[in-house]
């Protein structure tokens, strides 16, 4: 199976949140609270050393995914062509337990059409489909968002998944390389 999966350059990233407004207006999330991509700053140290960082996340299309080992129904999926972590609206009956498996807190429960079910970062799945980058990528101001074949950006970039705000990775295997700040390590 391929892997598509994120770099995250955290060195360059200036937390202007375009990343996850174009996020927000790619999939209509106007609501307070839906975000499937998210921004946070860090704040420490103190004078005369202190120090800040941001972090965009999403969904890091695990390749051994919680929410998918835990979805009752299945509407949770790993597509055999990307890799990518995608979801069934159809199946799902909004239980949460996907939303409650996810140690970064991913999927969220949201009202679709008066049914609650839960959605989170498909990777712009329909955009990737026809060679094109997540909304995220080519909206990032600072170009420290980049998409692909998670080998391919693994051998080209340096980086971990482990930083000291996010779960051990050895837990789901997140397709993600963070470039981190060493006070992110």
């Amino acid at each position: 199976m391929a892997q598509k999966g994120f770099y995250f350059d955290m060195t360059t990233c200036i937390g202007c949140h375009a990343c996850e407004i174009a996020c927000r207006d790619r999939n209509n999330l106007y609501n307070v609270g839906e975000l499937f991509r998210h921004v946070t700053t860090t704040e420490g140290g103190k004078f005369p050393k202190p120090y800040y960082y941001n972090l965009s996340i999403a969904c890091n299309h695990c390749g051994n995914p919680a929410c998918v080992a835990n979805c009752p129904t299945g509407a949770m999926y790993k597509d055999e062509e990307t890799g990518l972590v995608l979801h069934d609206d159809d199946m799902c009956i909004g239980c949460g337990t996907c939303t409650e498996s996810c140690p970064y807190g991913e999927p969220i429960l949201m009202d679709r059409d008066g049914k609650t079910v839960s959605q989170k970062c498909d990777g712009c799945y329909t955009l990737v489909a026809k060679g094109e980058n997540p909304a995220c990528v080519d909206a990032c101001l600072m170009r420290c968002l980049k998409f692909g074949d998670y080998a391919e950006l693994a051998s080209e970039y340096e980086g971990t998944a482990d930083i000291s705000i996010l779960p051990d990775s050895s837990q789901t295997t997140p397709a993600l390389i963070i470039n981190a700040v060493e006070e992110a390590l």
